[in-house]
């Protein structure tokens, strides 16, 4: 019990269309509640001490929804670039993009590419977006990666373990994910860092993500702070570890 708090935060961002629907509202204005909610959730995190936020912000899968959701989508995305630009530099924040982020149209991907460049300096927090990403796909391009390193004999297939694997993906040299929240009640990981989630606490709440702030943010890690985190030990292991 009582964890520490954790070092990286991974978040499945969902509900926005659906909570605008409840309301009455069009899709979008979800979406745009959503990014309030962003601007506040980060800001936390870099409060709280968090070394590594990765939120899903757009899927693979995503690009099959109506032409027009898509498109004020991606004018949403660049206006939090260009919004929050003085936010991230003034506190320390490295941004980076993962994901198929050559598919993003490019009103989006010039003002992205710009703060990732300028934020690469920063070592407060990193903020990764997954951005176009799609889980399966980052691990047959890591793998792809690696078999063509062997086919060019730069690499013995015997080297092959899991710190190369995990060199190879797009996270490479963050923390391991400890914490992964959804929002919306959604009991599903929806193709969201398969591999880097193999040992992080799942944490899923009814509340859709334009209503998830800092005050839900704290419910989740107090809930964190009260796992007991084994990593295939039993409890009696880790209990004895603590006492000596």
């Amino acid at each position: 019990m009582g964890s520490p708090s954790p070092r990286h935060v991974a978040i499945i961002m969902d509900g926005n269309g659906r909570w605008a629907q409840a309301k009455g509202m069009p899709r979008i204005q979800g979406h745009e509640e959503g990014a309030r909610s962003v601007h506040d959730v980060v800001r936390a995190c870099r409060k709280l001490g968090v070394e590594a936020l990765t939120l899903y912000s757009f899927s693979t899968e995503n690009w099959r929804r109506p032409v027009g959701e898509v498109r004020a989508l991606m004018h949403l995305l660049k206006q939090y670039v260009l919004e929050e630009r003085r936010e991230i530099l003034d506190n320390d924040i490295r941004l980076q993009a993962i994901g198929q982020v050559e598919r993003l149209p490019a009103f989006v991907r010039k003002p992205l590419k710009l703060l990732c460049k300028e934020s690469a300096g920063n070592r407060g927090m990193v903020l990764s977006l997954a951005l176009s990403y799609g889980s399966r796909a980052e691990i047959v391009e890591a793998v792809q990666a690696i078999a063509e390193k062997v086919r060019r004999r730069q690499l013995d297939p015997a080297e092959i373990d899991e710190t190369l694997m995990a060199n190879h993906l797009q996270t490479s040299g963050l923390p391991e994910v400890d914490l992964l929240i959804r929002t919306s009640g959604e009991m599903r990981i929806s193709n969201f860092l398969l591999w880097q989630l193999a040992y992080a606490e799942i944490y899923v709440t009814d509340v859709a993500w334009p209503e998830f702030r800092e005050p839900q943010l704290r419910e989740a890690f107090a809930a964190f702070a009260g796992r007991e985190r084994r990593f295939g030990k039993t409890g009696s292991q880790i209990a004895g570890a603590k006492r000596g």
